[in-house]
């Protein structure tokens, strides 16, 4: 099976800090930038700039709340990074067990 990986998604998965609000929105169900940036170390500001970024790639879902908007992680597109991110692994796991089978090789044919 191949994925395709999606570069924009793992460049927002990649800052930390879009890491820990994702933390904190799914284990919350949903939060506002607000709600958010009392339990980050970052402004508000900052927060409703990481949440464009997230929203951008399709990571969360915003409805309006009130004079707030309300953010949800997307479970279909979580699910999409997850595999993407599973399918490295699995490339990464293939080609270091190509090496160590090679240097196996290289070794048995130096001890003769």
């Amino acid at each position: 099976m191949t994925v395709a990986i999606d570069d924009d998604l793992w460049s927002a998965i990649g800052d930390p800090t879009r890491r820990r609000m994702l933390d904190l929105l799914l284990a919350s169900g949903g939060g506002t930038a607000t709600s958010l940036s009392e339990r980050l170390p970052v402004t508000r500001q900052a927060v409703s700039k990481h949440l464009g970024v997230l929203d951008r790639v399709g990571l969360v879902h915003v409805t309006p709340a009130g004079r707030e908007m309300r953010y949800r992680v997307d479970d279909e597109q979580l699910a999409r990074a997850v595999a993407q991110l599973s399918a490295v692994g699995a490339t990464w796991d293939a080609r270091l067990q190509r090496i160590k089978r090679m240097a196996e090789a290289i070794q048995r044919s130096t001890e003769r």
